[in-house]
């Protein structure tokens, strides 16, 4: 049985990247454009993993990180930002939302790959 990993990023080709890489790897995609759609399309699901995006609009990727560990279902998701943000302060706001890894943009998609299996066994 495959793991399902869902993208949240309102940049429509970065989560085309993302996905094929996952698809690659052998993973089921689900894609959401923002914070907000990532919550509506995750309840319900079985989702082992999100990789989300920090800068977005409507809802942002920390913000989305607060509110899906504020849910039962959901408040155990590992979550990996995706960002081109790599100041400290702002890491350490994800971590303290929850986000459990950080990956930078431009990033390698075998980078991502490694950071998701590992996240996913434990």
């Amino acid at each position: 049985m495959s793991k399902t990993v869902m993208i949240v990023d309102d940049s429509a080709s970065i989560r085309q990247v993302v996905s094929i890489a996952l698809k690659g790897a052998g993973y089921q995609v689900i894609e959401a454009c923002d914070g907000q759609d990532g919550l509506a399309k995750v309840s319900g699901q079985r989702v082992h993993l999100i990789i989300s995006d920090v800068n977005m609009p409507k809802m942002d990727g920390i913000s989305f990180v607060k509110e899906l560990k504020k849910i039962p279902e959901t408040k155990f998701i590992p979550v990996i930002m995706l960002t081109t943000e790599s100041m400290q302060a702002k890491k350490q706001e994800g971590q303290a939302a929850g986000a459990r890894a950080w990956v930078v943009k431009p990033f390698q998609p075998e980078q991502m790959i490694a950071a998701v299996s590992k996240l996913i066994m434990s």
